[in-house]
């Protein structure tokens, strides 16, 4: 376990963009963790976990602080059944390698969140999900080492507050835990329709009509593949805009206007409207701003086209916000975190 210094955080941040962190140091095991972890807060420095660096956002001025790369690997059966099988996953393993190896297991549940970016551990944060699966609906627990008690604690699904793309872990008890490891239970049975629009729209297009793990996981990929830049070759954090959460009666108003606006329900007298259709319709997909493209296939996502540093990227957020909440009365959210 090497700690290295001044190391420039684009090269670690798939938007690439960001100065340098004083320190950072690659861990291996929880032990490992553990030991910077200590370290580092009893010099009272900063620390901040990076995972694969698909979902963060840095700084010109860079981190005057510790970055934990967590690495930490693993991928173990824990229970089997008839009908379901368990397995335990390292917070370091690569997320999307993780769902190929359920997937040639047969097993369904992730699937649909193939081709997702990042690391194991870091899914949980903001209950990543596409297609219409979430984290949320197959992890059965975590274990992460706890800040605060200065312990490693095994959280079940219930305490990670899931929601909409947020948890406790980038909300109210952000900082506090470093997960270790993931245990997901997932189903022995084949998908079963209904599906996403998007992906139902695929099978209808090329007549499938056997649903195995196999084939959804082939179509997410080819529909990401169209409709997503990918990362390692072209600057870009995936969606940077969370889809919106509205109101019912805010919904009703717009639906006045917009009746053709698509909209899921969320519960509890909210909805969702893609944030994606949001901002085509205030006319900035395809344009560059501040060195920042709208992707022209998909305008949730921000490409990093010229944009030399943070304050070029944070314009053309506050740009396309403004746009929207003007046209709609919405405010849209960012999703990747800020390295602070």
């Amino acid at each position: 376990m090497e700690v290295h210094t001044n190391i420039p955080l684009k090269n670690f941040t798939t938007m690439k963009l960001g100065g340098p962190a004083k320190f950072m140091v690659e861990v291996r095991t929880p032990e490992e963790l553990q030991a910077v972890y200590d370290n580092a807060a009893a010099k009272n420095l900063p620390i901040f976990i990076l995972g694969g660096g698909s979902n963060v956002i840095a700084r010109d001025e860079g981190f005057a602080g510790i970055v934990i790369r967590v690495r930490i690997p693993g991928f173990e059966i824990v229970a089997d059944d008839i009908n379901t099988t368990t397995i335990k996953i390292g917070a370091g393993e690569s997320w999307d390698s993780a769902v190929k190896r359920t997937v040639d297991m047969h097993l369904s549940g992730i699937e649909a969140m193939s081709m997702i970016p990042g690391t194991a551990g870091a899914a949980p944060v903001q209950n990543v999900g596409a297609y219409g699966q979430e984290i949320a609906d197959t992890l059965v627990s975590l274990e992460a080492y706890d800040s605060q008690t200065k312990s490693f604690v095994v959280l079940q699904n219930e305490a990670c507050g899931f929601a909409y793309r947020d948890s406790i872990f980038r909300g109210d008890q952000k900082g506090r835990y470093i997960i270790t490891n993931i245990t997901l239970k997932l189903s022995k049975s084949l998908p079963q329709p209904p599906f996403y629009d998007a992906l139902q729209a695929y099978f209808d297009k090329l007549n499938i009509k056997i649903f195995t793990q196999e084939t959804v996981r082939d179509a997410v990929t080819a529909i990401r593949t169209e409709k997503l830049p990918d990362p390692t070759i072209t600057p870009n954090t995936g969606s940077f805009f969370k889809n919106a959460i509205v109101e019912n009666w805010q919904l009703t108003e717009l639906q006045q206007t917009y009746p053709d606006m698509k909209v899921f329900d969320m519960g509890n007298g909210t909805s969702k409207i893609p944030t994606g259709w949001l901002i085509e319709q205030t006319g900035l997909k395809g344009q560059v701003l501040h060195g920042m493209r709208v992707h022209d296939k998909n305008a949730l996502v921000l490409i990093n086209e010229s944009a030399t540093g943070y304050a070029d990227l944070a314009a053309a957020r506050d740009e396309i916000i403004g746009a929207v909440r003007d046209k709609f009365r919405i405010q849209i959210e960012q999703e990747p975190l800020e390295l602070s």
